[in-house]
């Protein structure tokens, strides 16, 4: 019994180990060096260097560009949509959705990061004939979407600034902000105001407002939006659905604290 009792403990030590490991990677604003996490975590730097590069190998973790600092892999963007997605989180998230688009009159939709691109978790369609079908599932790109250059602004304004580098700022309509340092300012406003806007960025005759839902230490998990054409609703209109968004989005935000 004590053989297999310290085994038990050991690999409940283990875990735990991983669990410290990710938790202090997501919440970070910034990504972070594996002497950050020995310093966060209590371990050696050996140990969380060797579960580092386990966790790297699993798509958990991914290395910046500097092959120095860490931040969260696509697995854990995946893991966050099944948990957005998940049994009663889902339902009582769907009433919030349908709520909203109730009260808002157009679609709106959840997307959250997946590598450099956004994806659509959670969408609710307005009942109108003429709506745009972008169904759950649907990639769409970061830097001309308002939930993508949301996620872009809520990143360290260091690492946005790298990400760009990576990214294809291709020019989907004449309004797309193709230019860096162009993005680089308009995430700095979305930063201050705390809502990104798209007038007709990514589909022409397409506006959309987001704004966050962030998790329980307060970091952006996902970007809240409604869209619809801008001759139905003018981006004033839109602007002004803002105080309905964010009170869902705090209502979305609250399901993940219960």
């Amino acid at each position: 019994m004590t053989g297999k009792t310290t085994v038990s403990r050991d690999k409940g030590a283990s875990f735990l180990r991983v669990f410290n490991i990710l938790e202090t990677v997501a919440e970070s604003s910034a990504p972070v060096t594996v002497s950050h996490i020995s310093n966060t975590v209590g371990l050696p730097v050996a140990t969380v260097h060797r579960l580092c590069k386990m966790l790297v190998e699993q798509r958990l973790l991914q290395y910046e560009i500097d092959g120095k600092h860490l931040l969260s892999g696509p697995r854990l963007f995946e893991f966050a949509a099944h948990i957005l997605s998940g049994s009663h989180f889902d339902l009582e998230r769907r009433v919030i959705m349908e709520a909203l688009v109730k009260e808002v009159g157009e679609t709106c939709n959840i997307a959250i990061a997946d590598g450099l691109r956004m994806i659509y978790v959670e969408r609710v369609e307005a009942h109108w004939p003429l709506r745009l079908q972008l169904p759950a599932g649907t990639p769409v790109p970061m830097h001309c979407t308002a939930s993508g250059k949301l996620y872009l602004s809520s990143l360290d304004p260091a690492v946005a600034e790298r990400v760009l580098v990576r990214l294809e700022l291709s020019k989907h309509t004449p309004r797309s902000i193709v230019s860096p340092d162009k993005l680089l300012a308009e995430l700095a406003k979305i930063r201050n105001r705390g809502y990104a806007t798209d007038d007709e960025e990514f589909i022409e005759g397409l506006v959309a407002v987001a704004v966050p839902i962030v998790d329980t230490n307060g970091q952006f998990c996902a970007g809240l939006a409604l869209h619809g054409p801008k001759f139905r609703i003018p981006m004033k209109s839109a602007l002004a659905q803002i105080p309905a968004l964010q009170n869902a989005a705090n209502q979305i935000s609250n399901l993940m604290r219960t």
